[in-house]
C-alpha cells in the first residue's frame, strides 16, 4: 500500500512503522531531497535574469526548512511578526523579506519598518497608518486586480467577496495617500488563491501589470503564488508543466519590460508547492466501527494536527502502513478516517474506497508538508506531534519536539 512514496523514494529506506515507533504518534515527516528539488524548480521556473522566489513561509515555518529555502536561492514571503522572527532566526536578512500584511497593528508596522525589510499594505487605511509610521519610506502594495480562484471558497484571495488586496479603482486614493505621506512605492503584488494554474492565474497576471504600468517607479511586480500541488497521484493527477508555465511568463514579463522602459524584479511566491510534498503525516489507527452504513476507522489524526481536510474540504490521498505477518489486505470498502476531537467534523478522508483497516495500522498522509503543522492547534488539550527530518544521506533527525502536557501548562501557571 505504498505505491506513491515509494515512487518518490519518499522514506529513502527508512520504515513509516518504526519511526512512529521511536518518535511517536502522530508524527510529521519530511524528505529533504523532495523539498530542495521544489526549491531547485521555483528558481529555475523563468530564464529572466531578475527572477526572484519568495517562498510563502506560513506554508511550513519549521526552522531547518526554512534555512533549506535560503541554502537554494528562496526568498522569504511573511506575513507576521512571529514568521519575521522565524525568517531572521534562520538566516534569511531584511532585504530578502517581504512583509505582506493583512489588517495589523500600529505597532506590527512600526516592529517591521525598524527591522528594515519591505512591507507591501493592502488597504488604504493602512497604508495611510503605514505613511504615519514610515513617512518618506520606500513601500509595496498588495492590489486585487478583481480576480480570484481555487479548489474551495475559503482559499480563493482575489475578486469579488474577499478580504484581500486594493481595488484598481481606488488607485487615485493611493497615489494621494503617497503623496501625502511622501511614499515611494516601489513594488506591488497580488495573490489570487491557491492550487491554481492555466488561463485564471494567466488573467490575473495580466491584470496586476495594467496595474503596474500606472506607476512609473516600480522596482518589483510579485506575480503571488498558489502553483498547483498534485494532491490526486493515486488516480493519476499529473504534476504542472513547469516548462510551459516559465515560458508563458517570461513571455508576459519580456513584453511588459519593452513597454516600461527598463528591467525590474519580478517575483511568485510559491509556498505550498515547495513544502507540500515533502511531507507525509503518519498516525495510528486505534477503533474502528459501522454506524449503519457508515464504516469508521478511529485514529489520533484528529484536527488539531492536520486541520486541512476540516477546514476546507482538502484530498490527502491515504496509504496504510501494516505489521509484517498480520492480517492480510482485504477487499476495498467505503470507509471513512476520522480523528480523535471531540467535534463531528473531525476527519481525514470521507468515504475514500480502501481496504479495511484494522487497529494498529499506521496510516499515512500524503502531501502534508504545507499547511500541515504550521496550522495545529491544541484543541482538547493534545500535544502538538513531533516533525522529523528524513535528510540527503537518508538519516532521521528530529527538527521539532513534541510538545509535553509541562510546556502546554507552562504560559498558564502562576500568572
Amino acid at each position: 500500500m505504498r505505491k506513491v512514496t515509494d515512487d518518490f523514494n519518499f522514506y529513502q529506506g527508512n520504515c513509516p512503522r518504526e519511526l512512529v515507533h521511536n518518535y511517536g504518534s502522530p508524527l510529521y515527516v519530511y524528505n529533504e531531497n523532495i523539498f530542495r528539488k521544489r526549491c531547485r524548480e521555483m528558481i529555475k521556473l523563468s530564464s529572466y535574469p531578475k527572477f526572484a522566489v519568495n517562498y510563502a513561509i506560513k506554508a511550513n515555518t519549521n526552522l531547518t526548512l526554512l534555512r533549506i529555502a535560503r541554502e537554494e536561492g528562496c526568498r522569504a514571503d511573511i506575513s507576521s511578526r512571529g514568521e519575521v522572527v522565524a525568517a531572521l532566526a534562520a538566516g534569511f536578512k531584511p532585504e530578502e523579506m517581504l512583509f505582506v500584511v493583512n489588517n495589523v497593528s500600529e505597532d506590527e508596522l512600526r516592529y517591521a519598518v525598524s527591522v528594515g525589510m519591505t512591507v507591501s499594505v493592502d488597504s488604504l487605511s493602512q497604508l495611510d497608518t503605514l505613511g504615519r509610521v514610515n513617512p518618506g519610506g520606500r513601500i509595496a502594495l498588495r492590489f486585487n486586480p478583481g480576480i480570484g480562484g481555487g479548489h474551495h471558497e475559503k482559499v480563493i484571495t482575489g475578486g469579488d467577496g474577499t478580504k484581500f488586496g486594493i481595488m484598481p479603482e481606488y488607485i487615485p486614493q493611493v497615489k494621494e495617500l503617497l503623496a501625502k505621506h511622501d511614499l515611494k512605492l516601489i513594488g506591488i503584488n497580488h495573490h489570487i488563491g491557491s492550487q491554481n494554474w492555466g488561463d485564471i492565474y494567466l488573467d490575473g497576471v495580466n491584470a496586476l501589470l495594467k496595474i503596474a504600468k500606472q506607476f512609473d517607479e516600480l522596482e518589483f511586480v510579485d506575480f503571488g503564488g498558489g502553483f498547483a500541488t498534485p494532491y490526486h497521484k493515486q488516480n493519476g493527477e499529473k504534476p504542472l508543466d513547469l516548462q510551459m508555465i516559465g515560458k508563458t511568463l517570461d513571455n508576459f514579463i519580456s513584453k511588459f519590460t519593452a513597454e516600461y522602459g527598463r528591467e525590474i524584479t519580478f517575483m511568485i511566491e510559491p509556498g505550498r508547492y515547495i513544502s507540500a510534498e515533502c511531507g507525509v503525516l503518519l498516525g495510528t489507527v486505534h477503533a474502528t466501527k459501522t454506524c449503519g452504513e457508515a464504516r469508521y476507522v478511529g485514529t489520533d489524526l484528529g484536527f488539531s494536527v492536520l486541520k486541512r481536510p476540516t477546514l476546507y474540504d482538502s484530498h490527502h490521498d491515504i496509504e496504510i502502513y501494516r505489521e509484517k505477518g498480520s492480517i492480510p489486505f482485504g477487499e476495498k470498502q467505503i470507509i471513512n478516517i476520522v480523528g480523535n476531537q471531540c467535534e463531528s467534523g473531525d476527519y481525514i478522508a470521507k468515504e475514500r474506497e480502501l481496504s479495511p483497516l484494522i487497529v494498529g495500522d499506521v496510516v499515512g498522509v500524503l502531501d502534508a508538508g504545507a499547511y500541515g503543522y504550521a496550522m495545529c492547534c491544541t484543541y482538547n488539550h493534545r500535544a502538538r506531534p513531533a516533525e522529523v527530518l528524513i535528510q540527503e544521506n537518508s538519516s532521521v533527525k528530529v527538527i521539532r519536539k513534541r510538545d509535553t502536557f509541562e510546556d502546554m501548562l507552562q504560559n498558564m501557571l502562576d500568572c
